[in-house]
C-alpha cells in the first residue's frame, strides 16, 4: 500500500470515528430529554390519574384530554399518555449497544413491546386526532396522522426483518420507527429551539396554525428521518468528506437538540411552572 493509500485509509478511519462519534454524541443528549419527557408524564399525568384526579389533565393546556361523561375517550387518553412514558423508555434502551450484545433476550423482547405500543399509540392518536377532535388546525393534523401512517408502515417492516434475521436492515428501520415514534418529542423540542433563536414565537399562534407550527408538524419527524438517512449513507460512503460533512451536521443538530431540551424543560416541564 502506497503513502498516500495509507493516509486516505487513517482519514476514513479518522472521519468514520467522528461520525461514530457525533451520533453518540447526539444520542445522550437525546436520551437525557426524553428521560426528562418521561418524568414530566409520570409526574403529571401519572399522578392525577394515579390519585383519581383526571380532571387535572386539562391543567397542561392539553387540547382535549378529561371530558366528562366521556369515560372512553378520558381512557384511551389515559392509555396514550402513559404507554408514551413506556415506549420513550423503552426507545432508548433498545438503541444501546451494550444491552444488545450483553442482554439480548431484553433487546429481543423489549423491541417487541415497544413496537405493539408503537402500533396502539399510532392507531390511537390517530383515533384522538379525527374521532375525538383533539386538533386545532386540519393541515397541522395531518403532519399528526402521517406520522401515524408512517409508524404503522415501519413497525411491521422492524419486525419481520428481525424474524428472518436480517439484522442490519432491520437496525435500519428500527431507527426509523423510533425517530417516527418520537415526533411528538422532536415538535417540543424542535418548537422550543425556534422559540430561543428567535426570542419568540415568529410564524406560530396559539392555535398552532402559523407557517412555523404547520411546517413543524410534518418536519418534526420527517426532518430527523433525512438526517438519518444521510447518517446512513455517510457510514457506508468510502471517501471522508461525506462523513466528515454529516458528522458536522449531527454535531450541529446536537447542539439544537440541547436547546431544546432546555427550553422544554424551563417553558414546559419544569415542576416550577
Amino acid at each position: 500500500m502506497s503513502d498516500n493509500s495509507q493516509t486516505r485509509s487513517r482519514t476514513r478511519l479518522g472521519a468514520g470515528g467522528l461520525l461514530k462519534g457525533a451520533g453518540l454524541a447526539w444520542f445522550l443528549v437525546a436520551t437525557a430529554g426524553q428521560w426528562t419527557f418521561v418524568w414530566y408524564i409520570l409526574n403529571v399525568y401519572g399522578v392525577t390519574t394515579a390519585t383519581g384526579n383526571p380532571q387535572d389533565w386539562n391543567e397542561t393546556g392539553v387540547i382535549v384530554g378529561y371530558v366528562g361523561g366521556d369515560w372512553f375517550g378520558n381512557l384511551m387518553f389515559a392509555v396514550h399518555v402513559l404507554l408514551a412514558a413506556v415506549i420513550t423508555m423503552g426507545g432508548t434502551l433498545q438503541l444501546i449497544p451494550m444491552l444488545r450484545k450483553r442482554v439480548p433476550a431484553l433487546h429481543r423482547w423489549n423491541g417487541r413491546v415497544f413496537m405493539v405500543i408503537a402500533v396502539v399509540l399510532a392507531v390511537g392518536g390517530l383515533w384522538m386526532t379525527w374521532l375525538r377532535e383533539a386538533r386545532l388546525s386540519d393541515l397541522g393534523a395531518l403532519g399528526v396522522s402521517l406520522n401515524g401512517v408512517l409508524i404503522l408502515i415501519a413497525a411491521p417492516v422492524a419486525l419481520r426483518l428481525a424474524m428472518k434475521r436480517r439484522i442490519d436492515p432491520h437496525r435500519r428501520w428500527a431507527m426509523r420507527l423510533f425517530i417516527l415514534v418520537n415526533g411528538v418529542w422532536f415538535f417540543r423540542i424542535g418548537f422550543m429551539a425556534w422559540i430561543i433563536a428567535m426570542q419568540g414565537p415568529v410564524g406560530s399562534t396559539p392555535q398552532l396554525d402559523g407557517p412555523f407550527d404547520l411546517t413543524l408538524a410534518f418536519a418534526c419527524y420527517l426532518l430527523p428521518l433525512a438526517v438519518l438517512e444521510l447518517y446512513f449513507r455517510a457510514g457506508r460512503a468510502n471517501a471522508a468528506a461525506p462523513k466528515l460533512a454529516v458528522a458536522g451536521l449531527v454535531l450541529l443538530l446536537t447542539l439544537v437538540t440541547a436547546a431544546g431540551i432546555f427550553g422544554a424543560w424551563m417553558f414546559m416541564w419544569s415542576p416550577h411552572l
